[in-house]
């Protein structure tokens, strides 16, 4: 069997805990940021876990992950 290759994309984007879980950045925080709130901006910078309905499809494109 030949390695399985891993997604580029979604390896510069999830992180995996040491639990198992896959963590995330949110969205909506790149640009457009004067109509956000300030308390909005600040919790778009905090990382999230992924959904339980994702992470499937996910850790099929990290299999190293």
């Amino acid at each position: 069997m030949p390695k399985m290759k891993t997604n580029r994309g979604a390896a510069k984007r999830f992180k995996t805990t040491g639990t198992g879980k896959l963590v995330r950045n949110k969205a909506y925080s790149s640009h457009i940021l004067t109509k956000k709130s300030t308390k909005r901006k600040r919790n778009l910078r905090k990382s999230g876990i992924v959904d339980p309905t994702n992470v499937r499809g996910i850790k099929r494109i990290l299999p190293y992950a």
